[in-house]
């Protein structure tokens, strides 16, 4: 960007002597024509089927070629589109710097395009007399390496995201483009997908005709190493388990850990009652290599694992409920949608105001799902619950200035970059707070109905119609309470919106479904088993409730606590704890030193190091080691351990 001095000196010559030679009048674009506008989308069949055929056999140079042949009605101005705003994503990430070389032609003969300049994922062409399609040819030139975007290929296997790779004419709504899809793969490859497969020869997979709307939704998992389980069978629909790993000894899953998975989908029919899918494909790939992802869909997900999850099914608790979760998104916010999210087509803008419903219910499902399938244990489960209220106490720096219901904005406005004050700044809290709401209506129902209802219930009446249909079924914040009010009569339009709008002294705690629950949050010296190892296999050390400070197994901090002693000593992430009360440092050492400096007045002597910077600081700090667990109340009913509890029928 131009200095602004440099931009008004240029204005006052354009004012004075008149435009000069590459710079534009005010008003006029710096093209060479003047773009047509973008027509807005209309509920009208697109005339004609879109191909697509895609090569992903490039796997050495990560880079993916792609073919479009895109029927046209007539000449004139034409506007392709790649897509923005992706859905699941929650925002404007459509990678479209990753889009290269593109051709158009028409006969064999080139056609220039020219992007908008305001809405620059919009590519235009004038299309001659006579032309009845035009071939569109580019490249998908995928991260090679982390810091570019998220991996989607390796040697060993790959991830198509179609809305990725393609380009669709504007003007029509989603659900009216109809695509004819096929792709090389590499030999010996198999795959697995939501779309469905009309052949499937020579490394070539064509797929059946499909809109838009659901081809942008059915991504696909390939690799060298691959295995399908059915999850049900016999069921009404299929459901299946497809996996690629880094290594074949990757997929071996012994009969206990199918059988769990199963219980997930039979747990889930029995929360649900319906299903809006004609069958489910979970994409699952054990990989160090593939980017992590946890993505829904309405008939498939795409997820990634630790590469023990099935051969040291205990050491990999952070993905223990990622399936549960996922999969609850095909009734949570793929076949109920937020209405301000069923948008035409995929660059309209998005609204995420419901996303504490999308997300936050959908969380808490997840982990009410896992613990009933078995996948988790019940101890495991309120642990989970423990850290999450520790979260949201009533000394969390985030929710002193700023409302839970805005943070359904940071998808747009942070896009998940790294944040240099997490604890602050509340980023994405809509998820784990927002289950935490869910969790106080779920025992609020309990205690008033003295155990007849529950969450369930809503969750029958609002996701559990219309089996078998699974044409989008928009909801608003009204149609959420009505329901709610349908299972137990409350205010709940009061109680949902103290506890999203509320900040500071005003807000309700989230946590009180704890209580009400049975449980209170305590504090012990040592965490609780899950945060054990949750911290050792991500390899963290935790003293945030204590100096305030997060770090790596190398000693280096990775995050401070907002308002913490290491806070208020100036300490930042970055920092590298070189010795603590004259040892080296280690977990243990600091955890030690903490423990010394319990009760009384000795502090905490720390020596750091930040480049060619040391500092040694001491910390005034006396009131030990502080982890969260939950503790039982005597004598209340166990509402906890009901709602973790698996259903009988």
């Amino acid at each position: 960007m131009r200095p602004a001095r440099l931009l008004a000196s240029a204005c006052v010559a354009v004012l004075l002597f008149g435009a000069a030679p590459g710079l534009a009048q005010v008003g006029t674009p710096a093209l060479d024509r003047v773009l047509a506008p973008i027509p807005a989308p209309r509920d009208l069949a697109f005339p004609g089927v879109i191909t697509l055929d895609m090569d992903a056999t490039d796997i050495d140079r990560r880079i993916v070629s792609v073919k479009q042949t895109i029927p046209v009605a007539g000449p004139g101005p034409l506007i392709l589109l790649y897509p923005e705003w992706i859905p699941g994503a929650h925002g404007p990430v459509g990678p479209v710097d990753d889009l290269a070389d593109l051709r158009i032609t028409a006969g064999g003969q080139p056609l220039r395009w020219v992007r908008n300049t305001v809405d620059t994922n919009a590519y235009e062409i004038d299309v001659p007399a006579g032309v009845t399609s035009v071939d569109v040819s580019f490249k998908w030139l995928t991260p090679i390496d982390g810091s570019q975007g998220r991996i989607v290929i390796t040697d060993a296997m790959l991830n198509i995201q179609w809305e990725k790779a393609l380009l669709y004419p504007a003007g029509y709504f989603s659900r009216q483009i109809t695509f004819q899809p096929t792709l090389r793969l590499p030999a010996g490859w198999q795959y697995g997908t939501a779309l469905d497969t009309r052949l499937f020869q020579n490394g070539v997979a064509s797929f059946a005709p499909v809109t838009l709307e659901h081809f942008a939704d059915s991504p696909l998992f390939a690799g060298a190493h691959y295995r399908q389980i059915d999850l049900d069978p016999g069921g009404r629909s299929p459901v299946r388990l497809n996996i690629v790993a880094d290594d074949p000894d990757m997929l071996a899953a012994t009969d206990e850990h199918i059988a769990r998975h199963r219980e997930l989908v039979r747990q889930a029919d029995r929360l649900y009652g319906a299903r809006h899918f004609n069958h489910y494909d979970f994409l699952l790939a054990v990989s160090d290599h593939l980017g992590g992802i946890g993505l829904e869909h309405h008939r498939s997900s795409e997820n990634s694992v630790d590469t023990d999850y099935f051969t040291d099914a205990a050491s990999t608790l952070a993905d223990r409920d990622l399936l549960g979760h996922e999969y609850t998104h095909s009734w949570n916010g793929k076949w109920r949608r937020p209405a301000d999210q069923l948008t035409p087509n995929l660059n309209g803008p998005l609204q995420n105001s419901l996303l504490w419903v999308y997300e936050g219910q959908t969380q808490y499902w997840g982990l009410v799902l896992t613990a009933r399938a078995g996948l988790m244990t019940k101890q495991q489960a309120l642990d989970v619950f423990a850290n999450t209220a520790a979260t949201y106490a009533d000394d969390n720096p985030g929710r002193a200035w700023r409302a839970l219901q805005d943070t359904t904005n940071d998808p747009i406005i942070a896009r998940r970059r790294p944040q240099p004050w997490a604890s602050f700044q509340r980023s994405e809290d809509y998820y784990r707070e927002g289950a935490m709401i869910w969790l106080d209506a779920d025992t609020l129902i309990r205690e008033q109905t003295n155990g007849r209802k529950s969450l369930d219930d809503f969750a029958k009446a609002f996701f559990g119609v219309q089996d078998g249909n699974w044409d989008p079924a928009p909801y608003t914040f009204a149609d959420v309470t009505s329901t709610l009010n349908g299972v137990q009569a409350h205010d709940w339009a009061t109680f949902l919106r103290t506890r999203l709008d509320a900040v500071g002294p005003d807000a309700p705690t989230p946590n009180g479904g704890i209580e009400r629950g049975g449980y209170r949050l305590v504090w012990r010296e040592t965490p609780n088993d899950y945060s054990k190892a949750l911290n050792k296999e991500l390899e963290r050390v935790d003293f945030q409730y204590s100096l305030g400070l997060s770090l790596n197994t190398a000693n280096r901090v990775t995050a401070v606590r907002w308002g913490s002693p290491a806070f208020e000593a100036g300490l930042t992430s970055g920092w590298e704890v070189v010795a603590v009360n004259g040892r080296a440092a280690s977990a243990d050492a600091i955890s030690a030193a903490i423990t010394a400096s319990r009760g009384n007045t000795t502090p905490i002597e720390m020596m750091l190091k930040k480049g060619d910077r040391f500092r040694t600081i001491a910390f005034d700090y006396h009131d030990g080691l502080r982890y969260p667990h939950l503790e039982r109340i005597a004598g209340t009913p166990d509402r906890l351990g009901d709602i973790l509890a698996p259903r009988r029928r």
